[in-house]
């Protein structure tokens, strides 16, 4: 193999900890080592980072796999779950794709200890023993007089034969890097330029619990090491790890991969986002009707830059224009509003017949219809039975209006009541007398009920009429809309009517009459 890093084969990684839900920040990183792979022809490794034991579980790792999965950022090695496995929540057990298994740090503590021993036997990692309140100590006292606080190194010279003894009667301790003293540590950020630091800032920090017990700057160097990976691009907030790495990197013998580090994900406050001021989880954001190529297309904004004015990208078309010298080094904005007119875009971008099934199991889920058989739904306050191609009709009504999918329940849920339930106020348009508005309905009756052929244009052209009579459309579209809606705002009375059908737009207009009677 080449060690020339230009002629490397490019291989990214994305190591999530499965502690909890997978952040929106999770994902960008995903998916910027994802673009960054397809664009050069590489490979994109899914590495799962659950060395913390008590937070680590197995359903949210399940979770995160599956929500890259829908996402369509598809790992070229790592662990994949089988169908059976994402049915059966009860054993986690995964296979693995890829000849660097195994890609969980739980199962890779035979690696990590090979080589905390090769580190140890060499002099360059050492055995503390120091206490806590030790420790504790020696910060407060450097901090009082401005220095860093890092380890002093107590325990640094501590001979082997010492260190020994102190093993066998079972004393506490963790293992520590013997950190070279006065190096400049520097690396050429493919984001940030040249960063630089100080080793006199690190200390000898700590790299295992013990030899079982491994930690993120030790594995993490190890694995990328062992995994072959070439460049690696993840959140600024490891920006202060990289000078640890890069330390144990040398001192192993490995080869330095490329650094790029990505801004910060800011809410429209412009802070880090957090769980307190809005949503930060994937599934969120799946749950409440978010397309994947939506969110994919948004989250690929947050900090890169094409360099035009274009806003809407496949999958395809940002892995052929991406590029890192196109992301900012500013933190990037979470823009919501950006966020429900791009889902919008993609959701008018489907066929009726796919945003209708999309829409199908919130409309399941707030109880309007049940499934009876293929395609054939039941309405299940009226009871009446409906064929999907009456559900499209509904949806059709709303598709250029509806940002996420969730709106659909609160846009439709008249086509699937029995009764509406509206203040007789509501009916009134402008200032519109009892009489005025009482009127208008039954002019409105009286026109329906003449039609034979009751289309959307049909109803349209009777009406007119009828309000070029009256001098203004609103007096009499307005009451004929909210009877059959009982709301503010909705799609086109016309087209409303035609999808409730003739008898149900009479009785609705009928029932409007007796509200203004009080009856």
């Amino acid at each position: 193999m080449t060690t020339k890093k230009e002629e490397k084969r490019i291989r990214t990684r994305f190591a999530p900890s499965p502690t909890g839900p997978l952040h929106i920040g999770s994902v960008r990183t995903a998916l910027f080592n994802y673009l960054f792979a397809r664009k050069n022809r590489g490979d994109f490794l899914l590495r799962i980072e659950d060395t913390d034991k008590e937070r680590s579980k197995k359903e949210w790792e399940v979770q995160l796999m599956e929500s890259l999965e829908w996402f369509g950022l598809n790992w070229d090695e790592g662990p994949i779950l089988s169908d059976q496995q994402k049915i059966d929540f009860g054993n986690h057990l995964v296979n693995y794709l890829g000849s660097h298994a195994p890609y969980r740090q739980s199962e890779r503590t035979y690696i990590y200890k090979k080589y905390l021993q090769q580190l140890i036997d060499a002099g360059q990692a050492y055995f503390c023993f120091c206490t806590k309140e030790e420790l504790d100590a020696q910060k407060q006292y450097l901090m009082s007089i401005g220095e860093p606080p890092v380890y002093q190194g107590k325990c640094r010279d501590l001979s082997k034969g010492k260190a020994e003894e102190y093993l066998r009667e079972g004393k506490k301790c963790v293992i520590r890097f013997k950190t070279p003293e006065n190096l400049k540590i520097s690396f050429n950020d493919l984001i940030r330029g040249k960063i630089e630091f100080d080793s006199s800032v690190l200390g000898d920090f700590v790299i295992a619990k013990d030899l079982e017990n491994p930690l993120y700057n030790f594995t993490c160097i190890v694995d990328d090491a062992e995994m072959e990976i070439s460049h690696v691009i993840r959140g600024e907030e490891h920006v202060s790890n990289t000078p640890k790495q890069i330390v144990l990197i040398r001192a192993l013998g490995f080869e330095e991969p490329a650094y790029a580090h990505l801004p910060l994900i800011l809410n429209a406050q412009k802070k880090k986002m957090s769980k307190r001021e809005g949503k930060t989880s994937v599934t969120e954001y799946i749950e409440e009707g978010y397309l994947a190529e939506a969110l994919v297309n948004f989250i690929a904004l947050l900090g890169w830059n094409p360099g035009t004015e274009r806003e809407i990208f496949s999958i395809d078309e940002l892995i052929a224009d991406f590029s890192l010298n196109k992301i900012q080094k500013a933190g990037a904005v979470f823009n919501l509003e950006k966020l429900n007119w791009l889902n919008g875009v993609y959701l008018r971008k489907k066929s009726l017949k796919d945003l209708t099934s999309a829409c199908l199991p919130y409309l399941e889920k707030a109880g309007f219809v049940e499934n009876v058989s293929l395609d054939l739904y039941r309405i299940k306050e009226t009871k009446e039975e409906v064929f999907i191609d009456w559900l499209e009709k509904v949806v059709f009504l709303y598709q250029e209006r509806i940002k996420k999918l969730t709106e659909i329940t609160e846009l439709v849920d008249y086509f699937f009541k029995k009764e509406l339930d509206y203040p007789k106020e509501l009916l009134a348009w402008k200032q519109m007398s009892d009489k005025e508005i009482s009127d208008s309905l039954n002019a409105s009756l009286r026109i329906i009920s003449d039609l034979d052929d009751f289309k959307a244009d049909n109803i349209q052209e009777a009406l007119f009429k009828e309000a070029e009579k009256i001098g203004d459309r609103g007096s009499l579209l307005w009451p004929l809309r909210v009877s059959l809606t009982g709301k503010k705002s909705s799609a086109g009375p016309m087209e409303i009517a035609e999808t409730l059908g003739k008898e149900k737009t009479m009785e609705r207009i009928k029932k409007a009459i007796r509200i203004m009677k009080n009856e």
